[in-house]
């Protein structure tokens, strides 16, 4: 296992178009790949901030004919590290995402955080982490 390495995080949304424009209009990230299985009902689509040979990546899934998810109370969020929270979540709003809390200062953990929702109301941590700990 030491070759191991974190791959993707994979979210099912309601709406792939909806999800895609946000993730890439208001979140910053491009998309690295498409995948569409028509027999199988589903399609695919890959994005991140850089290649997926070198950093974590997230997939959404698009299952045809559904809009809707529970989420359950085991899901928590996806982190995107940021490097100026206050400026992330200014452009967050600012192309028309939702900010659900924050900038806050975690004391005893020097980050500020923040909370965003996607489209399918997954929630979404920005961190500021301090330099020594990036």
């Amino acid at each position: 296992m030491n070759k191991s390495r974190m791959l993707h995080t994979m979210l099912r949304v309601g709406d792939m178009q909806r999800s895609v424009e946000f993730y890439t209009n208001v979140m910053g990230m491009r998309i690295l790949r498409t995948y569409e299985h028509a027999e199988e009902k589903y399609s695919l689509t890959f994005l991140g901030y850089g290649e997926e040979v070198d950093t974590c990546v997230l997939e959404l899934t698009f299952n045809y004919g559904v809009t809707h998810y529970d989420k359950g109370n085991a899901y928590g969020h996806i982190a995107i590290g940021v490097d100026n929270c206050e400026r992330a979540c200014a452009t967050v709003a600012e192309r028309g995402g939702k900010v659900t809390y924050g900038p806050t200062l975690m004391d005893g953990l020097g980050e500020i955080i923040a909370f965003v929702k996607d489209p399918d109301d997954y929630q979404i941590e920005l961190v500021e982490r301090p330099a020594e700990r990036l």
